[in-house]
């Protein structure tokens, strides 16, 4: 793991086309904006890993109903 130090304004370039901004430090908290292509996936991750239980837990189902209709809800 890779750690760094940086202010406010600062940023860390990931590849040819992540960066990562620092835009405020404040009690504790980092707010940071992140520039990625379009198609480059940004979660939390605590996001990431609710997203992981939902799939764990729709992969016990029986209702194929559901399934069907969180299907039809990602093709959009």
């Amino acid at each position: 793991m890779l750690i760094l130090s940086r202010k406010t304004d600062e940023e860390i370039i990931i590849g040819d086309d992540i960066v990562i901004r620092i835009t405020d430090i404040a009690k504790g908290t980092v707010k940071i904006g992140i520039e990625a292509p379009r198609e480059t996936i940004v979660l939390r991750g605590e996001l990431k890993e609710k997203i992981r239980q939902v799939n764990v837990d729709a992969s016990k189902t029986q209702d194929l109903s559901a399934l069907s209709q969180l299907s039809r809800k990602l093709q959009k």
